[in-house]
């Protein structure tokens, strides 16, 4: 699950994806009554995927590290902030380096420091314009496909000339 949105004046909460935690969570939105607030909307195609991110105010990527995972890169990330979408991220595995200084960043599983970033957030129009003109700035000049097969092939050729 990844995704959050803030709509001035009434947070709405969306899960994009599935996961084994979702009936308790949907559970979690019942015994605090705002379960009309939240919305699980599965699966989301990569075509669709680019309109879909241009409706949200805000992303969360709340990854936690496990024995046997730790974010790789946060795909999602990138993508939210080539669409102008503020973005947060748990410091966990590279997200921070993804995110650089066009988002914010909270320790992993520190919900209290996830909640003040999202109040702040919602309070800020501003502050949100700024982070999403930052994350795609930031996606052009470090993300394109061009870019990234670049620094690929780099490598190979530096692991060649090694060998």
């Amino acid at each position: 699950f990844t995704c959050l949105v803030l709509l001035p004046g009434r947070g709405r909460l969306h899960f994009v994806g599935f996961g084994p935690e979702r009936p308790a969570l949907e559970q979690l939105a019942r015994d605090f009554n705002i379960a009309d607030r939240v919305q699980f909307d599965g699966a989301i195609s990569s075509e669709q995927m680019p309109a879909y991110l241009r409706q949200l105010d805000v992303l969360v990527l709340a990854s936690r590290t496990l024995p046997n995972w730790k974010e790789q890169f946060g795909r999602i990330l990138v993508e939210a902030m080539a669409s102008e979408v503020a973005v947060v991220g748990a410091e966990s595995g590279e997200i921070p380096n993804v995110i650089g200084e066009a988002g914010l960043t909270f320790p992993e599983a520190d919900v209290e420091s996830l909640r003040k970033q999202l109040l702040q957030l919602m309070q800020s129009p501003e502050l949100r314009y700024t982070l999403g003109r930052n994350g795609r700035l930031r996606a052009e000049a470090e993300f394109t496909q061009e870019l990234v097969a670049a620094q690929t092939v780099a490598v190979y050729q530096q692991m060649m000339q090694k060998s």
